[in-house]
């Protein structure tokens, strides 16, 4: 959530990044009033509580007929006391409710539009010119079937639409690109974390998932448990309602984790394959630090992912993608997008957010820096998703005869295999 005395002095930045999402502006408005009243009817109780205490003190030392009339005024206080009590509690409840429907401040060089609205800053790698080279490049679910990797057809029959396996290379091949991943964020700093997929309300909602992207969430009604989407949100909640020392930041962690997404809003997309599925396996990068450190570790995250990329051969682009296609918590977003060879375009492999302190003032997550207790700042990045990754390795990396080349940085996880080679043709 913003901070409210942000809002009670630059209520017009408010409105504009409301504005630039896309969302509601009225909102603002409504939650100043909520606000005041909270402060107001706070006042009143503060108030007559202390006429009551003053009143206490002086009904002993009255005479007969003053204390008659004292304790009279001391009924009607009463019952003026639990309505103000009333009053601010109802108050207190409005605000906290709107200001958690409320998305973080937009950062000032987001482009402003919509999901196509984005700007691109810069390009890597080298586009495959698969005609010079005399074929046509096959799909990832033609050749996941060829190297005996991918199997959706069964994992339909045993699941459901956007459910699949992996098999033989294709295990091998996600374990290796895990086991990739995490070396390379262990050897940048980052604490390996393995973190539950099964979360409690309150971390769901403290990160900011239960607001516009409730619709993609898994929910277990009998234990009141949700299914992650990533393990984002165990990581932003592993801190909760602590207060961290300054000199431990920054804390960076490495979380692997199963993700579940219902993928509500993607009917009749990408349903062929494994681009986008409803269970898939992600290693996430998780940063906590100081807030004026905030944008300098978004660009760290981005070149980690990069990083990565580049390690995995695969042309990409890096964009900044635009305030309507924000998050809730995302102040600003860049997304790292590879290309698709049988699709022509560029499609989203890594994803990196600023969230400053909107998801710990949620979470309660702050840091001591001296005498001063104040919300810390948190960031998120991909590091490797993996059906995804794989989609782009297998079509980028593909020889005519249907088999695939290895990345280097790969091999040594694939007991040093440099190709992988068709089981059936």
């Amino acid at each position: 959530m913003i901070d409210l005395r942000l809002l009670r002095e630059d209520p017009d930045r408010v409105r504009a990044s409301q504005r630039a999402r896309g969302e509601d502006v009225a909102l603002v408005d409504s939650l100043l009033s909520a606000d005041e009243r909270r402060r107001s009817s706070g006042v009143r109780f503060d108030e007559l509580r202390a006429e009551q205490k003053q009143l206490g003190k002086l009904i002993p030392k009255a005479t007969a007929d003053e204390k008659a009339e004292l304790l009279k005024r001391a009924e009607q206080l009463k019952a003026d006391v639990k309505a103000a009590d009333a009053e601010r509690d109802a108050a207190d409840t409005e605000t906290q409710e709107l200001l958690l429907r409320l998305g973080n401040l937009v950062h000032p060089d987001v482009p402003v539009g919509g999901e196509e609205d984005f700007v691109t800053l810069e390009t890597h790698g080298t586009i495959r010119d698969f005609g010079a080279e005399g074929f046509d490049p096959k799909d990832h679910l033609e050749l996941g079937q060829l190297l005996g990797a991918i199997d959706v057809e069964r994992g339909a029959k045993v699941s459901g639409s956007r459910f699949y396996f992996l098999t033989g290379v294709g295990a091998l091949l996600e374990l290796a690109l895990v086991n990739a991943a995490m070396a390379q964020a262990t050897e940048a700093g980052f604490t390996p974390m393995l973190t539950p997929a099964l979360v409690r309300p309150q971390s769901m909602a403290g990160t900011g998932f239960l607001g516009q992207a409730a619709q993609d969430v898994y929910h277990l009604d009998k234990d009141d448990l949700y299914l992650v989407g990533t393990s984002e949100v165990a990581l932003a909640a592993y801190h909760m309602d602590e207060i961290i020392d300054a000199d431990k930041l920054p804390l960076r962690y490495a979380g692997f984790s199963p993700c579940f997404r219902r993928e509500a809003g993607s009917h009749g997309k990408d349903t062929r394959g494994i681009f986008r599925v409803h269970q898939f396996d992600k290693v996430e990068m998780f940063s906590y630090v100081d807030p004026e450190d905030s944008q300098a570790e978004h660009q760290r995250l981005l070149a980690w992912e990069k990083q990565w990329l580049t390690s995995l051969e695969l042309p990409f682009r890096v964009i900044d993608v635009a305030s309507g296609d924000l998050g809730s918590s995302a102040a600003r977003k860049f997304d790292c997008e590879a290309w698709i060879p049988t699709q022509g375009k560029y499609r989203e492999l890594t994803s990196t957010s600023d969230c400053t302190e909107y998801q710990s003032r949620r979470l309660s997550i702050r840091v001591r820096d001296g005498k001063q207790v104040k919300p810390l700042a948190t960031l998120n990045g991909t590091l490797c998703a993996v059906p995804r990754t794989i989609v782009a390795i297998l079509e980028n990396h593909q020889l005519a005869d249907g088999s695939v080349r290895i990345p280097e940085v790969l091999r040594p996880y694939l007991g040093g295999r440099e190709v992988l080679e068709p089981v059936a043709r």
